[in-house]
């Protein structure tokens, strides 16, 4: 019984001693991955290198310009939306060597082409000649760190300021039209200390979308002129009222950005009104 006793004692050492050391080996794991993990700074992130279309375009024919600032907006929003994967790419690796060209590149590719194929039928549907976009569809990579090109709002008279990062924002030019001349929103530019690159999607995919509400805004503009509507204050309460309260909140959500990684939030409420050129 005594025998009995003491091999069961040892057993149960045994076992004690055995699960200390799955615990230990488990321990200076975790001990490990937090030495090796807890330290490193997200890598910069690679951002898509997309060819500009504004300045490739000829005059925009009064009649087809809603559309064209349309499609140019979304351009530019679906450059944001692949930086904003890329960076989480430079995060949190994932798929083989061909990942960013067949789950970027590829798609971005195909969605491109559907957009200047519709900027190319809003010339050809009101008997302009038809340009040739196909080239641009096609986009690359630019090196860790380093801003898309965009295409920006419409800029007419040097008034309208864009988002875009590395300034090619050449004006929407219309062609003189006897439906009348659309006025455009005056909206500031917004200039930001240097952004960390945990950050950098989400305030691309913000900027994009400033640009977006420009373009937005200047197609009902563009509409106004063919067919007025609404009494002297029109403009103010339908159109730059309900854009100061959309900049106002992706401005918001670009500080946010910044304070969300514990950078210095930047004051950008000064940028939300716009006027008109």
């Amino acid at each position: 019984m005594a025998r009995g006793t003491r091999n069961n004692a040892v057993l149960k050492l045994g076992g004690v001693g055995a699960l200390a050391a799955l615990l230990l080996a488990g321990g200076l794991q975790l001990a490990s991955a937090d030495e090796n993990g807890g330290s490193a700074a997200p890598a910069a992130a690679q951002t898509v290198n997309c060819p500009t279309v504004r300045d490739k375009l000829p005059a925009v024919p009064a009649a087809a310009n809603a559309e064209v600032e349309r499609e140019l907006a979304n351009l530019d929003q679906e450059i944001a939306r692949q930086n904003e994967r890329l960076a989480r790419l430079a995060v949190k690796p994932e798929g083989g060597p061909n990942f960013v060209n067949n789950a970027i590149l590829g798609p971005l590719k195909s969605k491109r082409t559907a957009a200047l194929d519709r900027i190319e039928i809003a010339f050809n549907r009101i008997g302009a000649q038809r340009p040739n976009l196909d080239a641009l569809a096609t986009c690359g990579l630019n090196a860790a760190g380093v801003p898309s090109a965009v295409n920006g709002g419409a800029a007419q008279n040097g008034g309208a300021a864009q988002n875009g990062n590395t300034g090619q924002n050449g004006g929407a030019q219309n062609g003189a039209a006897a439906l009348g001349v659309a006025r455009t929103v005056n909206c500031p530019r917004v200039q930001l200390p240097a952004v960390p690159a945990a950050a950098a999607g989400q305030v691309q995919a913000e900027l994009a979308a400033l640009d977006k509400q420009i373009a937005e805004a200047n197609a009902r503009l563009a509409r106004l002129a063919v067919k007025p509507e609404g009494g002297p204050a029109f403009i103010d309460n339908a159109i730059l009222g309900p854009l100061k309260d959309k900049r106002g909140a992706a401005l918001d959500r670009i500080e946010i950005a910044f304070n969300r990684i514990g950078a210095q939030r930047p004051n950008l409420d000064a940028l939300a009104p716009c006027g008109l050129n």
